[in-house]
Order: structure tokens, then C-alpha cells, then sequence
């Protein structure tokens, strides 16, 4: 499938990497369909782009959650993942939205939301973790510049 997107211009999209959200997104419930972009030179070990299918101009900062916070392991209850399918746990993939104002130093990932991919049924699911363990706004910015110096010793 070719889609024409703000952010990337056109591109190819298989179907194979076509992720359903049965029920959306928090505050995009129509946008079911989406798919998974990264830079090829920087791998999965930075941020990812969730494009919308159905809106070209909608894309999503994410990452994963272990990056900047090794020890996020949220609780969630079971029957609220039944809507992606059977739970294989090395076929799932946590991510985290990730929010960039003007001002890079306010940059943060929501640990409260998380978007949970069953990656073998192409299935997945937004939820939001109950009590006050994981912040909305979890500031990144220092981490990310920290794993960057170590990365570059």
C-alpha cells in the first residue's frame, strides 16, 4: 500500500506491518490503522514515528519505555489486553508517546500511557496505568544526552 504522509512524503507500507488498534487511540478513536517507522541509520534503539493510515498527517513521537526508565514494568490488567489477542510475552512491544516542545530541555514520554503491540497478531492496544507509580510527563532530556556521551566514549 502507498500512503502520502506530512512527515515522510510518500511511502510503502506492506500489509504484514500494518498495526490494528481496535478501539484507537486515547483522543483519535477513529484512527484504527497504523504503522511503525524508524531511521534505518539510527535502528530501533531511538525514536519511532506511529504513522496513521487513514490520516497522512498524523504521526506520533514513540520509544520504548526501557530507554530512558530501565525498571518500567507497569501492571495491567489482563482482560484489558484480550482485545489484541493471545499474549505471547516476547511477541509484545511496550511503547511510550513521546512529546517534543519548541524546548527540547522539556522533553518527555508519557509512563502512564503506554501502547502495548502484539507483534505476531499485528494487534494493539492504549492503556492507561492506574495509580501514581509513572508520570504523564516523564522528563527525558538529561538521560537521552547521557546515553548519547556514553554511546560516543
Amino acid at each position: 500500500m502507498e500512503i502520502t504522509t506530512k512527515i515522510f512524503g510518500t511511502i510503502l507500507i506492506d500489509d504484514d506491518k500494518i498495526i490494528h488498534f481496535p478501539n484507537g487511540i486515547i483522543g483519535f478513536s477513529d484512527l484504527t490503522d497504523f504503522t511503525l517507522i524508524h531511521d534505518e541509520k539510527k535502528g530501533t534503539d531511538s525514536i519511532h514515528w506511529l504513522q496513521s493510515i487513514q490520516e497522512p498527517a498524523f504521526a506520533m513521537p514513540v520509544m520504548d519505555p526501557l530507554i530512558v526508565c530501565p525498571d518500567y514494568n507497569p501492571e495491567v490488567d489482563d482482560e484489558l489486553l484480550k482485545v489484541i489477542g493471545e499474549i505471547v510475552p516476547d511477541e509484545l512491544l511496550v511503547l511510550v508517546t513521546v512529546t517534543v516542545p519548541k524546548d527540547l530541555t522539556q522533553m518527555s514520554v508519557n509512563l502512564k500511557g503506554p501502547l502495548i503491540i502484539n507483534a505476531a497478531q499485528r494487534k494493539a492496544c492504549q492503556l492507561i496505568v492506574e495509580g501514581d507509580g509513572y508520570q504523564v510527563k516523564f522528563p527525558i532530556y538529561d538521560i537521552l544526552n547521557e546515553r548519547k556521551k556514553k554511546a560516543g566514549e
